[in-house]
């Protein structure tokens, strides 16, 4: 046989040879694990950079400095406590109807009234005006325990289901009237209203502590009205306007000044 015939039949043989290995060799088990679909806690947050625009176009362009503050108004879901039909304005600056007659505050007047608190980690806050619970969570975001009151339910347990939602466990809400504040867990070193007065409630006064810090609005209902910072020193307390502001009124029956 020539030497070419002698190549081919090497050739056939390795063939052979090979194929017969693989099909005696012993084979590893390997299963294709499918990829899970991607779950709400995967997905990229869509609203971070409405969150962040907002911070930097509404709240730091407009002088609020507090580093903390700003990194709350980043980090809160502010879409999560709108009504779904006002869903694609949750992050523009300007107050949303929540229902009931009452409004969620805008990001900046959020902000402000915060930055005005001074608040440490370890202060005990009172809110008056639940609302939506976006202030609320926005305080958490900053202190360790946060009190707040509402007086209309429907609003209480939307905010409560919300807030418990999102796990901010360090905000206990009570349904009821907040002009007499919430005295078992006073004094307190910050309260903040959400809703204009037309008078500063004394029971609020009481509560705050020596040192504290009182931020509310105050005004006849349907009109502008003026945000005050009220602080306690020596027992008396020093009051100092900080702007213009328009809020809901301050439901419930209250005494006169």
């Amino acid at each position: 046989m020539t030497r070419r015939v002698w190549v081919w039949i090497a050739v056939v043989i390795l063939v052979i040879a090979v194929a017969y290995l693989v099909a005696v060799a012993p084979r590893s088990p390997f299963t294709l694990t499918p990829t899970p679909p991607p779950t709400a806690t995967t997905l990229p947050d869509q609203y971070q950079t409405l969150r962040e625009n907002m911070v930097i176009y509404h709240i730091e362009e407009r002088g609020v400095l507090d580093v903390e503050v700003r990194r709350a108004m980043r980090t809160v879901p502010r879409h999560e406590f709108v009504l779904p039909e006002y869903l694609g304005q949750a992050y523009a600056d300007h107050p949303l109807p929540i229902g009931y007659g009452q409004t969620i505050s805008q990001p900046y007047i959020v902000a402000a009234m915060t930055e005005l608190l001074r608040l440490k980690r370890q202060d005990r806050v009172l809110e008056v005006g639940t609302g939506s619970g976006y202030q609320a969570a926005v305080l958490a975001e900053l202190v360790d325990q946060v009190y707040s009151v509402e007086i209309i339910e429907a609003l209480y347990s939307r905010a409560g289901e919300t807030l418990q939602r999102l796990g901010y466990n360090n905000v206990e809400l009570k349904h009821a009237d907040g002009y007499y504040g919430w005295e078992e867990h006073s004094p307190y070193d910050a309260i903040i209203v959400t809703a204009a007065p037309d008078h500063i409630p004394q029971p609020l006064i009481a509560q705050l502590k020596e040192g504290g810090r009182l931020v509310i609005p105050v005004g006849p209902p349907g009109s502008y009205q003026t945000l005050w910072l009220v602080e306690k020193q020596g027992g008396k307390t020093v009051s100092r306007e900080v702007m213009g502001v328009v809020f809901v009124p301050l439901t419930g029956s209250h005494p006169s000044p």
